[in-house]
């Protein structure tokens, strides 16, 4: 900071009341007094000097340099009180006359983004993009010191500093495009002029965030520290100042773009690698946009573009279902009903029954986060042929790279193998994951019950059946609950947690941390056939197969809700699952579609036949002539009527019934509130998330129209999925919402 006045000095001792501290200064005799001699203080008595600028802001002095602190827990989000005290920081340093500036945060983390909370309120305090004119326009050197993670808007602020420090594990990225939006406040222009078109394009349509070798191997980050941050970046602030450092504006950086300017190939092919996993989301393809305008245009027509297809994004229906579902799987792990402080058991050995594919899935999901695991299967080759295929997962994610080499056997250690269930004596949780067989999982639960230590959890991975009929065969069903995965189980987010009628909080509480814990997404449900996924699922099964009878083909119907945005339709869904799962040749009674095909040999992608044939090499699907016939044939001898069916009916007679359904469970209190029900189908059933849950978009149709439609429905086909729910009808005359109900 350059020498104060003696006025200077008066006013700023004039504003301790307000937050301003000045002490140690010193006069010509050494005393420490602050009288009128002050004006021959050195910058050194300013050391101590400091502002409370905002409830979340303040800025501190080290000599000449001065140090804009953010401090608004839990992440430093960039709520309007501190992009004032930002704006404010840079103000009155630049005014005070600081040498260089250094913008640093307390607590875990750097600047993480925006505060979500704020989209679609009133505006307040200053815009971000007047924070970084300050900070880009500085006459000093602007150092933006990282630490934790900079994301988003964080990572936005820090490109306008003119260089960055940070510690070695921290973080960084552009996640806009998971809220299905893409970064607001130059980060489109500036993070490809920093780190390259292909790490831009990479970054920000997967919203990846980089570990700091990778960023200052990209360009993101000038230095790091292994130290003390905050000394590390004053001491490359008073550098710059000493070496005279350019004051160097990421906007004039051109050289990167310009290597890809007239490169229409770069943007083609990469359109290509990313098109299935983006198909339908338009943030993926706004945000490469950007980067085109990036490459092509000057900077603030760059900015100009960005700003358009922004405020599209924010402003539409997909990002509006993507904030939605955000909030939404935080919401689910909200049980209303249950103390905070509820005791909780210590799961620090899990045990497994059964080690297929669904029991090695599962197994793997403890193993991954460091609890051992004891797996049990009824014979020895059984159980080498499931740990083998556990191997096997944990040895394809090493080879590409998703896990380091050495976790193979750090994991597969873990994971302790017995064919005697007698082993889960020292089990604080144990899973079972047997066949789908109401008899079978009674006598285990019976036979566990003598096993298990008590206060141990017991967990049923059904998918359909009653829990409180497997509880009531122990002695002790308050320790009894469902742990429904979904397969493949080490991959799928989703974990249903079943309560039943005597799961005891403890239990509850307990399943749903140990859930986080394995990097779930866990809703709570209650006791019915199919809990809350599978018994809207049956639903929409039941008005598929009966449309391919009535005259919709097999790959319309698929065809329809594809482009929906599920990854299938129902009959691939089948075909892949394996058609004659649950079916036996002696018992085929030619009752079904399902059955008719099994008996002519059709078996689904296993044997390259199933409602479609299967290309050998390739398992690209073709609608097959054959089974349209085979449809056509068994509609006839059930007497119905073949007619042209709509695609939109298609959609109204697989959907409406989904939508009616999760109304009844809500109106039963099997989900404890609407959008729970939406965080189950977008995690474990493929409904597309930019489209928020079968129970937002029944919202954004209309609730009125849909009854309307559901009544027409129940008065020309019939059957019990077209009664109305009585909730469903409440709502749409109130003008309600499923999304927003809660039980």
């Amino acid at each position: 900071m350059a020498r104060t006045s003696h006025g200077d000095c008066e006013s700023l001792a004039g504003m301790t009341a307000v937050g301003v501290e000045l002490s140690n200064c010193c006069d010509v005799t050494g005393n420490g007094s602050a009288d009128s001699t002050v004006e021959r203080c050195a910058p050194e008595c300013l050391t101590r000097r400091m502002t409370q600028l905002t409830e979340s802001v303040r800025l501190e002095t080290d000599g000449d340099i001065a140090l804009i602190i953010v401090d608004n827990p839990p992440v430093n989000a960039l709520s309007w009180h501190v992009r004032q005290g930002l704006l404010d920081g840079m103000t009155t340093a630049v005014a005070d006359g600081a040498a260089g500036i250094v913008v640093i945060c307390e607590g875990r983390t750097f600047i993480a983004g925006a505060d979500i909370s704020e989209f679609g309120g009133a505006a307040q305090g200053p815009g971000l993009q007047e924070v970084q004119d300050a900070m880009e326009n500085a006459p000093v050197p602007v150092i933006a010191a990282i630490h934790g993670t900079a994301l988003g808007g964080g990572l936005e602020v820090a490109l306008c500093a003119h260089y960055r420090v940070s510690v070695a594990g921290a973080k960084f990225g552009l996640p806009e495009v998971n809220l299905g939006l893409l970064p607001g406040a130059g980060g489109t222009q500036r993070l490809p002029r920093l780190a390259g078109v292909p790490k831009a394009l990479e970054m920000m349509t997967s919203g990846r965030h980089i570990g700091t070798a990778e960023a200052q191997e990209a360009g993101l980050v000038d230095e790091v520290t292994d130290g003390d941050l905050r000394a590390a970046a004053i001491a490359f602030a008073r550098r710059a100042v000493a070496e005279n450092m350019p004051l160097a504006r990421v906007r004039d950086r051109d050289e990167k773009v310009l290597e890809a300017r007239g490169n229409t190939e770069l943007f083609a092919k990469f359109r290509a690698s990313i098109a299935r996993k983006t198909r339908g989301f338009l943030a993926p393809e706004y945000n490469i946009q950007c980067i085109e305008a990036a490459v092509n245009l000057p900077f603030d027509d760059g900015l100009a573009v960005e700003r358009r297809l922004f405020l599209e994004l924010m402003t539409g229906p997909q990002s509006a279902a993507q904030r939605y579902a955000f909030f939404a799987e935080r919401a689910a792990n909200k049980i209303p009903d249950i103390a905070a402080d509820t005791p909780l058991v210590d799961v620090a050995r899990c045990g497994v029954l059964g080690a297929g594919t669904m029991g090695g899935g599962i197994a793997m999901n403890f193993a991954n986060v460091g609890i051992p695991v004891t797996i049990v299967e009824r014979d020895q080759a059984s159980l080498d042929r499931g740990l083998a295929v556990v191997r096997k997962n944990y040895e394809r994610s090493a080879s590409n790279g998703s896990i380091p080499a050495a976790a193979v056997e750090e994991r597969m250690a873990l994971i302790t193998g017995s064919t005697d269930k007698g082993d889960f004596a020292d089990c604080d949780l144990v899973i079972e994951a047997v066949f789908e067989d109401m008899e079978l999982k009674k006598s285990i639960f019976a036979e566990l019950d003598q096993i298990c230590r008590p206060g141990a959890i017991m967990a049923s991975n059904t998918s359909a059946l009653d829990v409180n009929e497997i509880a009531a065969v122990t002695s002790r069903p308050e320790s009894v609950i469902g742990m429904h995965f979904f397969s493949p189980a080490n991959v799928m987010k989703l974990l249903e947690v079943v309560r039943g009628a005597k799961s005891s909080d403890t239990t509850v509480a307990s399943t749903m941390a140990i859930s986080k814990r394995i990097n779930k997404i866990a809703v709570l449900v209650g006791v019915c056939h199919g809990f809350v996924g599978n018994r809207m699922l049956f639903m929409r099964g039941a008005e598929a197969d009966r449309m391919i009878l009535e005259g919709a083909t097999p790959a319309q119907v698929d065809r329809v809700l594809y482009d929906f945005g599920f990854p299938m339709g129902p009959f691939a869904m089948m075909d892949l699952a394996g058609l004659d799962i649950g079916w036996k040749e002696e018992t085929s009674s030619t009752s079904t579609v399902r059955e008719v095909l099994c008996e002519n040999g059709r078996r689904g992608q296993k044997n390259g036949r199933g409602y479609y044939t299967y290309d050998p090499e390739t398992r690209a699907s073709t609608p097959d002539p054959e089974v349209e016939q085979l449809i056509k044939d068994f509609a006839i001898s059930k007497g119905v009527t073949q007619r042209e069916v709509s695609d939109q009916e298609v959609l109204e007679r697989c959907l409406y019934p989904m939508v009616n359904e999760g109304a009844k469970i809500l109106e039963e209190q099997i989900a404890i509130r609407g959008s729970d029900v939406d965080v189950v189908w977008v995690n474990g059933y493929g409904w597309p998330l930019y489209r928020g849950g079968p129970m937002h978009w029944a919202d954004s149709v209309g609730l009125g129209e849909i009854v309307e439609r559901i009544r027409h429905y129940s008065d020309t086909l019939g059957g019990s999925h077209w009664e109305l729910s009585p909730l469903l009808a409440r709502l749409a005359s109130e003008n309600g919402q499923l999304q927003r109900f809660s039980n």
